[in-house]
């Protein structure tokens, strides 16, 4: 999973959500906070043919509201926010009547 580093550079406050898919559920958890860094990382698990023969995984340290540091593996499940650019967050919001119109327009 290839992620774009300008979305997570330092000081951007964003909300990452986690999903982890089970047979007839989903488990999922959330948090808030502060970028410190964003890397790719290899672990300690060996992995066939992958660079240095270990498997490299996206990680994004973030600072929780809490002062907490905390290391979040990213993977295709994984939904990150942009908190700091209120434009980039989709809200709820009533539309105008200009868009109500826009909408029933032929």
């Amino acid at each position: 999973m290839a992620l774009h580093t300008t979305l997570f550079s330092p000081g951007t406050r964003v909300r990452v959500t986690q999903q982890v898919p089970q047979t007839h559920q989903v488990w999922s958890t959330t948090c808030e906070g502060e970028v410190v860094r964003f890397r790719q990382a290899r672990t300690g698990s060996w992995y066939a043919h992958a660079k240095d023969d270990r498997l490299w995984l996206d990680r994004l340290e973030i600072r929780l509201d809490s002062g907490e540091l905390t290391t979040l593996n990213l993977d295709h499940y994984t939904l990150i926010e942009d908190l700091s650019d209120p434009a980039a967050t989709p809200e709820a919001r009533n539309p105008t009547e200009a868009e109500i119109d826009d909408r029933h327009r032929p």
